[in-house]
């Protein structure tokens, strides 16, 4: 038994204990409960490893260290613990992603051996909902997106990549982890778009998803129909489908500066509870 504190990567035998510690925030560890949930904790699956922080032979922290690094319920001793492993290990993530208070920390540990980064953002406001739209009436047009229209999704799944991280997903592998990505959210049921003459003009997916929390993401409305009020009617629609089909809270998190995307979630019904950060490479 753990009796100490200390860090250890985690085996598909602790499981349970690190569901657990997932489960304290739902909305926050969404994105990490959803991998763990699929793929349990043998690395291969989860595709990284997951480092867990014991204190007094508890479980009480994690981090997930793999294509993102991301801090889950990290205390600061755990998020110095974390930044040493990190550290040692040698940078291996696309970027650092989390909760902002955890993520500011840990960053300011790993920023001297792996900065400088091509861009913080260093305050994302989290947004959440538990009820549909009362103010937007949802887009009857927007729908689930077929396996057979892969093709026409794909080109504004790339576009909205693009613009939101500054690279294109085709880099690097030319693209077959994204486009199997993609596959896998429309496969699942969890790509929405409205079409107009055979083009997209309007997409989000829901991605991360848990039965107790699920979050959107990849809102994108083509440049030429920007202005139009879709992103708000779009995003009422792939809310009710959100709250019908996959859980009771809806979350989404946005860039400070996109003031017209926040005020439009606004209106949708999200608030503000919370923050994120990413450190992108």
């Amino acid at each position: 038994m753990l009796t100490t504190t200390t860090l250890k990567v985690l085996e598909p035998g602790d499981l349970d204990e690190a569901l657990a510690v997932l489960d304290r925030e739902p909305v926050a560890n969404a994105f990490v409960a959803a991998r763990v949930q699929v793929a349990g904790l043998d690395p291969w699956r989860l595709g990284g490893e997951m480092w867990g922080w014991y204190a007094g032979g508890r479980l009480e922290s994690l981090c997930y260290a793999g294509a993102n690094l991301v801090p889950v319920c990290a205390t600061p001793e755990a998020v110095r613990a974390f930044a040493e492993r990190a550290r040692r290990q040698g940078r291996r993530c696309s970027s650092v992603v989390g909760p902002a208070g955890p993520t500011a920390a840990l960053w300011s540990l790993l920023e001297p051996h792996w900065g400088p980064a091509r861009e913080i953002r260093a305050h994302q406001p989290l947004m959440v909902t538990r009820r549909p739209s009362t103010e937007i009436a949802p887009d009857p047009r927007v729908r689930r997106i077929r396996k057979d229209e892969l093709d026409l999704i794909m080109p504004a799944c790339v576009a909205m990549f693009t613009e939101e991280v500054g690279i294109s997903p085709l880099a690097g592998d030319g693209g077959l982890l994204y486009q199997a990505r993609v596959a896998e959210l429309v496969g699942a049921g969890r790509s929405f778009a409205r079409l107009e003459d055979g083009k997209v003009v309007f997409k989000a997916e829901i991605g991360a998803a848990t039965p107790l929390a699920c979050q959107i993401q990849g809102v994108w409305v083509d440049p030429a129909h920007r202005g139009r009020g879709l992103s708000e009617t779009g995003m009422a629609a792939v809310l009710r489908y959100a709250l019908s089909d996959v859980a009771p809270v809806v979350s989404l998190y946005v860039n400070d500066y996109n003031t017209a995307a926040r005020a439009a979630y606004r209106r949708v019904g999200f608030e503000e509870v919370g923050a994120f950060m990413s450190v992108l490479f």
